[in-house]
């Protein structure tokens, strides 16, 4: 009977599995993004690959920042993100000197000549996937409508990355004096860059070939771009391998093999059956384990006597085409809203305006 080895890679924004073979050939993976609700991704995820592959014997390992609980629940082994990630690359792209690996909400770079040496940022989301989609929605796109406009760039600005809030105090004045969406774009990517090797490296050279891993690094040509320009890379140094938003989940499967788990009645094989079996359990996890707060309103009627005491609280309205007298306009030109509101002389509400700028005062 054929033996498989299963990685899972439940990272901060995405869930990620490799499956391997008897030879450690990559036979199926997937990738999805959880929008924070992580047990019906994995539900999903591990399913489909059941209907796919069948019941399969394996072995299994998760990995990922946000893999230790689901470990936990499903009584599997968990592998740090940083040691997967590392097994695959000694397995797959052995020449390669450094990696750079951006995650949702992680930054790592590891070298690996002349001893193995580990970075990664702390807790902060700086500089990282999440940060990248923030900045997207201040120019009214996603990562990857940003990544095709800073293809047009013409000028880099300096843009903090450090933190979301520091970035839109650079990026609102640019805004207003009319800089394009393609060179703030393209200033945001190169934010990352520095971020990451001002971070990360610290001033400890990133030379020889650069392996770039992660799904900001798989999936936008134009923040490689800026890392590669920023290193000043010759072509031949540039490493960007076949499926490499899956070298963690690639390398916890292989690690999977060497890990021995007494839960698992000394041995570390499983059916992808009783994986399911597993995976589905963490459906009834009941909420009670969870802290909640209590309710604002214990009752419908304690709700309805708390909207009847603020409606007595609101602005007094005066319809605009039946008005005559003076007016008085207001504006507010927000970082990512503008508001206006037009009263009469008594103070009267005539017009009111909310809505997004979209990047476009």
């Amino acid at each position: 009977m054929n033996k498989y080895k299963i990685g899972l890679d439940i990272g901060s924004t995405t869930v990620k599995i490799a499956v391997l073979d008897e030879d450690n050939r990559l036979i199926y993976s997937d990738y999805k993004r959880h929008l924070s609700d992580i047990k019906s991704t994995i539900i999903s995820i591990i399913n489909t690959c059941y209907k796919k592959l069948g019941d399969l014997t394996c072995t299994v390992n998760i990995t990922g920042s946000g893999g230790l609980s689901v470990s936990e629940w499903l009584g599997i082994p968990f592998e740090q993100e940083v040691v997967s990630c590392t097994k695959t690359v000694k397995s797959i792209i052995p020449e390669a000197d450094v990696v750079i690996e951006l995650g949702g909400e992680d930054a790592k770079i590891t070298y690996l000549k002349n001893g193995l040496e580990q970075r990664m940022n702390n807790s902060c989301a700086g500089g990282t996937g999440a940060f990248i989609d923030q900045m997207a929605v201040l120019l009214n796109t996603d990562a990857s409508g940003l990544n095709e406009y800073a293809k047009k760039h013409k000028v880099i600005y300096p843009i903090a990355s450090r933190c979301g809030v520091f970035a839109k105090t650079d990026i609102q004045p640019l805004l207003n004096d009319g800089a394009s969406k393609e060179d703030i774009s393209a200033s945001i990517l190169q934010a990352v860059v520095n971020q990451t090797i001002g971070g990360l490296a610290c001033g400890k050279p990133i030379r020889g070939k650069v392996a770039f891993l992660g799904g900001p690094l798989y999936f936008l040509s134009e923040l490689r771009e800026r890392f590669i320009v920023s290193l000043n890379l010759a072509p031949e140094e540039v490493i960007i391998p076949e499926n490499g938003i899956l070298y963690p989940a690639i390398g916890a499967a292989l690690l999977s093999g060497e890990t021995n788990v007494s839960e698992l009645k000394d041995s570390n094989e499983i059916s992808l059956k009783v994986i399911i079996e597993k995976v589905f359990d963490i459906a009834e996890i009941k909420d009670n384990d969870v802290r909640k707060l209590p309710p604002l309103f214990k009752t419908e009627e304690e709700y309805k006597i708390f909207k009847e005491r603020h409606n007595c609280s609101t602005i007094k309205r005066a319809v605009l085409s039946e008005y005559q007298g003076n007016t008085f306009l207001g504006i507010d030109a927000g970082s990512t809203t503008t508001k206006a509101a037009l009263i009469s002389d008594r103070g009267e509400l005539l017009y009111s305006y909310y809505g997004s700028n979209e990047g476009n005062l």
